[in-house]
């Protein structure tokens, strides 16, 4: 990664475009760079605190288990449960999306994340912990993949893997803020007003999307002509960009998204990517524990640090993927170094330094895959469909969120607390993703136009 990457130039991507368009002309690379500087820092902002009031949980758990009595299994149920209602809620939410504008629909969903992750401190055993993870899934469904569609409204299919990635670094960064923050609001918090750290966890931590998402209303555009900082030239030239895009893949109609069987391939391949991301977003202060590591600040920070790591790792492969314009293979070695390390850090666990550059090695795999991943999809389909389309195939996916935490915890019980079981589960979906990859072909005319798209 190029020494820019963390400078004033982060959110600048490296411009690869079709033959007909000049990568180096500098129209372009302003025009792009004024995008990514525009749009990506604060959707980046709203998926570190949305990711944040996903996962916190992880951390709630080294308190509340034995606060409300729940087992390992009680747990999973719980953390998984939220799927459920992303799940039946996703593709609705995405099509509204698609009809009232990402500044309104997004605002709408902060907001109300941020209410029902508030009142989690409110639970009082497995059913209410049940019912407001489930509702903490319908209030957050259609966010991630509505930022996915808005982006691909502007920014063209070889621009997007790395813009994607730049979005993506969220959960890294959002692990590395998350884990200190939370490990802190516990420790030093907890007891304040006669009320658990954990309690506090989720209150603090809801705060912050409730602000985000209010913000939200304000910065976020839905047309380019709206746009007061694009002058009339550079609307002209991405209003090109973005047609000629668009002339590269097929038109995709709702109900031709829900009957694809490519559609429901890429559902099955991101269920296998993000049974990974689950496994290692919801079970990493717990490896850390087993470890030998007692002090909840300690498991925070040292949770921080595969994620920070990470950062450089995600955002170089996806930018390599769109010069090169390859994702498969990409994607396929990514799980596999993902699996490779969840393994490692379950095996060596009794030793804290092993374990945790374990976790550093899955955390790089497995926090690689999606940024490629999504430009897949995005490259492959458009039209009215696509909002369908990228939403089947998120909410899909999105499934291994409830199976992913269940099946880890319901093995834990079996095994009496140990984490190789579900670990080792969790490595079989990676490889089986691997596999899955590369079985997929791309249409001629978008192996032309990535073809095109690329520079050295």
């Amino acid at each position: 990664m190029s020494a820019q990457s963390f400078g004033p130039d982060a959110f600048t991507p490296e411009s690869p475009t079709p033959a007909r368009h000049d990568g180096a002309d500098p129209a372009r690379l302003a025009l792009y760079g004024k995008l990514a500087r525009r749009i990506v820092p604060f959707l980046f902002l709203a998926f570190v605190v949305a990711y944040i009031d996903r996962v916190n949980v992880s951390f709630a758990k080294l308190q509340m288990l034995s606060d409300l009595r729940l087992s390992e299994t009680v747990y999973g149920v719980g953390a998984g449960i939220f799927f459920l209602g992303y799940f039946i809620f996703e593709v609705p939410s995405n099509l509204i999306l698609n009809r009232v504008g990402a500044r309104r629909w997004i605002a709408r969903i902060m907001i109300t994340w941020s209410i029902v992750s508030t009142l989690t401190m409110f639970a009082t055993g497995p059913a209410s912990f049940y019912l407001l993870r489930f509702m903490l899934g319908v209030a957050e469904a259609g966010f991630f993949p509505g930022v996915v569609l808005y982006l691909s409204q502007w920014f063209p299919s070889t621009r997007r893997s790395q813009i994607i990635a730049l979005f993506m670094a969220a959960i890294p960064v959002s692990g590395a803020i998350g884990g200190p923050l939370s490990g802190w609001v516990m420790a030093h918090l907890g007891g304040a007003y006669g009320l658990a750290g954990w309690k506090w966890l989720f209150a603090v931590e809801g705060l912050a999307s409730l602000i985000v998402g209010f913000a939200a209303f304000f910065l976020l555009h839905d047309r380019i002509d709206s746009v007061r900082w694009l002058d009339a030239d550079e609307k002209a030239l991405l209003k090109a960009d973005l047609a000629d895009d668009a002339r590269s893949r097929p038109e995709e109609t709702v109900r031709g998204a829900f009957s694809s069987a490519r559609v429901w391939l890429l559902g099955l391949l991101y269920f296998c990517i993000a049974m990974g991301n689950y496994g290692l977003a919801f079970w990493v202060p717990t490896i850390i524990k087993a470890s030998g590591v007692a002090s909840v600040s300690n498991i925070g920070w040292l949770s921080a640090v595969p994620s920070l790591i990470s950062i450089v790792a995600m955002v170089t492969i996806a930018r390599r993927a769109d010069r090169v314009g390859e994702r498969r293979r990409p994607v396929a070695a990514c799980c596999v170094i993902g699996a490779a390390g969840l393994l490692a850090s379950v095996l060596f666990a009794a030793t804290p330094a092993v374990a945790v550059i374990a976790l550093i090695v899955a955390a790089i795999g497995i926090n690689s895959i999606a940024p490629v991943f999504w430009g897949i999809p995005t490259a492959l389909m458009g039209g009215a469909g696509a909002a369908a389309a990228i939403a089947v195939i998120n909410c899909t996916g999105n499934l291994a969120g409830f199976v992913s935490p269940f099946l880890v915890g319901w093995l834990s019980d079996l095994s009496g607390g140990k984490l190789l079981p579900g670990m080792l589960a969790i490595a079989v979906a990676l490889l089986a993703g691997a596999a899955l990859v590369l079985t997929l072909r791309v249409p001629a005319a978008q192996a032309s136009a990535n073809a095109a798209g690329r520079h050295d």
